[in-house]
């Protein structure tokens, strides 16, 4: 079954002031990171969101369709692109992301028939940007955008996705403080992307 993966950039963040994307991830940027350990797990990736925006980067990305209308539209132009079956979707920022998280993910996918799988952390909390959509997914995703149903959940919820228990809390990056607090508590290592 063919898998792809995608990590969806996210731009400039109005509660982080920045584009989360480019935080300092060591010598490096964080969606850098978060793509190395997509395409550990899925064997490819590529970045959605604005081509100019991330030029300089070592990774294949792909125009959102609908900008403007969140990461639902990521979703949809990750699962428009017809590359795969099996389409693993990540959020740029989620620092403390594990690979073998992500190949667990893409093999319960692979084992049911659930149109999604998402991540659901020892907090209870579901993550849908921590997830694998199945291509067939594209017409209720692209039919909630039509709709102004935007709200990830919802749509988990409409897809009866099944879910991935993660033993550990998926820390996102949403504010400042998040960024700063994990940034001087971690120890962190990092492996380049080699271009796609």
């Amino acid at each position: 079954m063919r898998t792809a993966g995608f990590v969806l950039a996210g731009g400039q963040s109005t509660r982080m002031g920045t584009d989360k994307a480019r935080l300092p991830a060591g010598s490096h940027f964080l969606v850098e990171d978060v793509a190395q350990k997509v395409m550990v797990a899925a064997g490819n990736v590529a970045l959605i969101g604005p081509p100019q925006r991330y030029a300089d980067l070592p990774l294949e990305c792909l125009p959102d369709q609908r900008p403007g209308f969140g990461p639902i539209s990521g979703i949809e132009t990750a699962l428009a692109s017809g590359r795969g079956e099996l389409n693993l979707i990540v959020a740029c920022d989620m620092p403390q992301l594990q690979t073998v998280w992500l190949r667990e993910l893409l093999a319960k996918a692979a084992n049911t028939y659930s149109l999604c799988v998402a991540g659901r952390d020892a907090t209870g909390a579901l993550h849908p940007l921590c997830a694998v959509y199945r291509s067939s997914c594209l017409p209720f995703v692209a039919r909630a955008i039509d709709e102004g149903r935007l709200k990830l959940l919802d749509l988990l919820a409409q897809l009866r996705s099944d879910f991935y228990y993660i033993d550990d809390t998926v820390l996102n990056l949403n504010k400042p403080e998040d960024w700063s607090s994990w940034h001087e508590h971690c120890c962190y290592s990092f492996e380049r992307v080699k271009p796609v």
